[in-house]
Formats: structure tokens, C-alpha cells, sequence
């Protein structure tokens, strides 16, 4: 798989895992590089409940999606995150 889909938003900005490393690393506060594709995000990011919610809310205004509170346990790492847009985005989530 790669990192750029052929699936755009709204924007038609194509879904792209750095821009979603961008997105993810402002909300929390931290440096890019710390934000890599498996760390999870409670474990080794210290996100609480009320950091995962601002992802979603910026996950939706970035995207153009709605991230359901049955969608939000797929919101635990980079790559869960990337996943789940990628399906939303392609209509199969």
C-alpha cells in the first residue's frame, strides 16, 4: 500500500500518511518523529480521552469525514488512524 491514495477529500487534497503524521503531532504537541506508525497513542504519546477526541474533530474537518465513538478505538496509532481514513474515504468504512 502506499502512503498517497488515489482517493481525495472535499479540498482535493489526497490522503497522504505525512500530512497525517502533521496533523496528528500538532494536536498532541510534539515533534513529528515522535508520532511513528505504531506508537500508540495512550502508551507512548500519553493521549487522553479529551486529546482523542480533538484528533477526531480535526480528523473530520481535515477529511471531510465523521468519526463515529464505535470508530474511535481504531484511532490508537498512526497507521489505525491512516486505515481507518483510508476506508472511510473509500467508502467502505
Amino acid at each position: 500500500m502506499t502512503d498517497q491514495l488515489a482517493t481525495t477529500v472535499e479540498n482535493d487534497r489526497p490522503l497522504d500518511k505525512e500530512d497525517l503524521r502533521r496533523l496528528i503531532a500538532d494536536v498532541l504537541d510534539v515533534e513529528t518523529d515522535e508520532v511513528s506508525d505504531q506508537a500508540h497513542f495512550a502508551d507512548d504519546l500519553d493521549v487522553d480521552s479529551l486529546m482523542a477526541l480533538e484528533i477526531a474533530v480535526r480528523l473530520e474537518k481535515a477529511y471531510g469525514v465523521k468519526v463515529a465513538e464505535t470508530e474511535m478505538a481504531a484511532i490508537t496509532t498512526l497507521d489505525g488512524t491512516y486505515g481507518l481514513l483510508e476506508r472511510k474515504l473509500q467508502g467502505t468504512a
